[in-house]
């Protein structure tokens, strides 16, 4: 080993004494950097991992749309499921409506399911909370927890849904509401979609709006591997210009990319945490160039090079960034695996925890933190760390040892 290093090894951590001041503040400010960045990047980066999880886990990757209503349901079906890349496909319905329960009115949306290709695309059955998903029927619905929550219903029990052709009477026909059996309560983990949705077959939902044997849209699974945006290119090259395949990004476009510009605004805002600890670790470390100034002539009259005493320095600005992050990065994965505990007690204490379900969206507080969000934070807090010892080094190595011994 080197004598620089293990004289820089020594300066931050020497044995036999008490852990040193300006070790302990330089890597517990670094550290709480690191672990702060963990904890923001891996919560945004969780709500758009989270987004992408639920509409691909109730709608698939790719939503094909028309203008109107799309007719001959089956022939497209079958033309897009030949197309590279695209796994499954399946119609769907989609509408509001009015339900009724012992006089209670709720207004929820509408999903029609095609059961004989719904499985090809999602895997709905596996949110039912209650009841099953191969129950549902033409004289039957599934309602979402929520839903079912504010109207009291439960399993088994028969509701009243009321379609908006009752306001459009035609020579004097009266159109009466429907009465469905509850044959299951779902629940998907996100607090919109739980809290207003209704699902009922394909053909209910063609009856209730009058569709006929058309549909709204057609709901696309994409192959392991393949990317959304291409499959969807391919399909649109064999659609008629009314009809159109949007992957799930496409959709949400605006909402993906404000959610990506907030991650993006909270990064470079935490990064100011880190550089404010790496202007705090430079200062400390200008106070040890002032303090060991004798012990630095000695070094240079014992015949070390300018080179090797900033590298002295140097490394102890490393080592900091190195210790400091690792404890970051634990401190943060720690606090990321215990988030919901942490919110559910905040909470509690404030009294806020519907207004945070209600404002979130989510029933629990997501986490996914990319590998370049995380190689990011570690390649920033070493850099900075780095850099905030290459000026007491440059000043120690700049110091003459005659000048350097006659210090007091």
């Amino acid at each position: 080993m080197p004598w620089y290093l293990y004289l820089a090894i020594k300066q931050l951590f020497p044995t036999g004494r008490r852990f040193p001041f300006f070790t302990a503040i330089s890597v517990v400010s670094v550290s709480l950097g690191v672990a702060l960045l963990i904890v923001v990047l891996g919560v945004m980066g969780g709500f758009g991992y989270q987004i992408r999880a639920m509409i691909t886990d109730t709608e698939g990757e790719i939503q094909i749309k028309s203008r109107g209503l799309i007719s001959d349901y089956p022939g497209v079906v079958k033309k897009v499921a030949a197309v590279p890349g695209v796994a499954g496909a399946t119609p769907y319905a989609a509408g509001m409506l009015m339900v009724q329960y012992q006089n209670k009115p709720a207004f929820p949306q509408m999903r029609g399911l095609d059961l004989a290709s719904i499985d090809r695309v999602v895997s709905l059955g596996k949110f039912v909370r209650i009841g099953s998903l191969e129950a549902l029927d033409d004289d039957s619905v599934i309602l979402s927890g929520g839903l079912a929550d504010a109207l009291g219903v439960r399993l088994g029990a028969m509701v009243d849904i009321y379609t908006p052709l009752m306001l459009a009477k035609k020579d004097g026909e009266v159109i009466l509401p429907r009465t469905a059996r509850v044959v299951g309560i779902l629940e998907i983990g996100h607090q919109q979609l739980d809290s207003s949705t209704l699902y009922c077959t394909l053909r209910m939902a063609q009856d209730l709006y009058g569709l006929g044997r058309d549909v709204h849209g057609i709901n696309l699974r994409v192959a392991p591997g393949a990317r959304e945006e291409e499959v969807a290119a391919r399909v649109n090259a064999i659609l008629p210009d009314e009809v159109r395949a949007f992957s799930w990004r496409d959709s949400f476009a605006d909402f993906l990319w404000v959610l990506q510009l907030e991650k993006n605004m909270m990064m470079f805002v935490l990064l100011f945490v880190v550089l404010v600890a790496a202007f705090l670790t430079m200062s400390l470390l200008l106070v040890l160039v002032l303090k060991k100034t004798r012990e630095i002539g000695l070094l240079g009259a014992l015949g070390a090079s300018r080179r090797q005493i900033a590298l002295c320095f140097c490394l102890q600005g490393v080592g900091v960034g190195v210790v400091g992050t690792g404890l970051g990065l634990a401190l943060g994965f720690t606090v990321l695996h215990f988030r919901n505990d942490l919110v559910r007690a905040i909470t509690h204490l404030t009294g806020g925890q519907e207004l945070l379900a209600r404002f979130y969206q989510f029933s629990e507080l997501p986490e996914h933190l990319e590998n370049r969000d995380l190689a990011l934070i570690v390649v920033s807090a070493l850099v900075l760390s780095t850099l905030a010892g290459i000026i007491p080094a440059v000043m120690a190595a700049r110091l003459k040892p005659v000048e350097a011994l006659r210090s007091e």
